[in-house]
């Protein structure tokens, strides 16, 4: 395996502890490498905290002059919450830097390779399809303004996810559950209908063993029925509807941000001006765990950019379908997927696949 390679999959390991954390920053791993061994490693663990070059320069200490530093992403030419990075790797003497990938923020976009170049350090791109994966939440982030949707759906071989009864627990496997958690452990936000709220109170959080963090809870709930006592309300919950937040002052009282937004064509709620607000408060992705009704109106509204879907090894016949509303008359004109990934999880399989790619 080239070297270059192997050093910087283990960048992207450690820039991987900090998903879900670093927003509006992307997350970043670094490795500074002298004579073939690593000497320092770091990774932004959040927002006005030091970059991750920066942690791994200060634990290679005086040592990293003349060795390289392998980096997910450009380190960054501007003052923000923290100095610029390429001063500090140009200080401490570093021969070479290698990249994963280009910045696609425009206040860097090739200026912090330009200016270690001018410095006579030595730069090279190490573009990794895994480097590319790992900022694909913020660069559409950063050049759109709105989050990166995922949807996952729990369903049955026949395309169900619960039965007639509504009954949904549980489908798929506990290791599949397991993985959930995990997804939300990195994730900026969850969102769920008003529908999973009535049905299942869910509390929305991330239950991993050790050093999980709860994402954001999102609740779209048009006509503001949402029980004050729901578990998922609270300080880190955001509930979207037509209605005017005031009405509910018991609601407002359990720390929830309750924003008002308006109606598409269909009668339901926008989802243009609800990813534009979780967009501008800095968030660069969203889960979305809903029933039915939510996984139609956001695949119709075109907001959908991948898919996971885990199929369960049961057949249900009648029941809850994942999808309901308007379909097409002709095959040919059904949703397009590109799958990524088929990988099975105990009994069940999961599906991995983007949308308008």
């Amino acid at each position: 395996m080239n070297q270059d390679y192997s050093f910087m999959i283990q960048a992207i390991s450690l820039a991987r502890k900090g998903l879900g954390r670093t927003a509006p920053n992307p997350p970043v791993g670094a490795l500074i490498v002298k004579n073939s061994k690593i000497i320092g490693k770091g990774f932004h663990p959040k927002a006005g905290l030091p970059h991750a070059e920066i942690f791994a320069l200060e634990q290679a200490g005086k040592n990293a002059k003349n060795a390289t530093l392998y980096v997910t992403l450009e380190p960054c030419t501007h003052f923000g919450k923290t100095p610029p990075c390429v001063d500090a790797i140009i200080s401490a003497g570093i021969k070479r830097v290698v990249i994963g990938v280009k910045d696609p923020n425009p206040v860097v976009a090739g200026k912090g390779i330009k200016k270690l170049k001018a410095h006579g350090i030595k730069v090279d791109l190490a573009a990794t399809d895994e480097a590319l994966k790992l900022i694909r939440w913020y660069e559409k982030w950063m050049k759109n303004g709105i989050p990166y949707v995922i949807l996952k759906v729990a369903m049955t071989l026949d395309g169900k996810i619960a039965t007639t009864k509504g009954d949904s627990k549980w489908i798929t496997s506990v290791r599949s559950r397991e993985m959930v958690h995990v997804l939300r452990n990195e994730v900026d936000a969850v969102l769920v209908g008003i529908g999973t709220v009535l049905a299942d109170d869910p509390q929305l959080t991330c239950r991993i063993p050790f050093g999980g963090r709860d994402p954001l809870r999102v609740i779209v709930d048009k006509d503001f029925v949402i029980p004050a006592g729901a578990r998922c309300l609270g300080e880190r919950c955001i509930v979207f509807t037509s209605k005017d937040p005031k009405k509910r002052k018991e609601i407002l009282d359990t720390g929830t941000k309750v924003i008002k937004v308006s109606s598409d064509q269909s009668g339901r709620l926008s989802w243009d001006e609800m990813l534009s607000f979780l967009g501008k408060q800095g968030l660069h992705s969203v889960m979305i765990e809903g029933g039915s009704r939510i996984n139609s109106s956001v695949i119709n509204a075109g907001k959908v950019d991948r898919l996971l879907a885990f199929v369960a090894p049961m057949v249900l016949g009648g029941g809850v379908p994942v999808t309901q509303g308007n379909s097409p008359d002709k095959i040919k004109n059904a949703l397009p997927l590109k799958i990524q990934e088929i990988k099975q999880i105990e009994n069940d399989i999961l599906i991995d696949a983007y949308l308008g790619e």
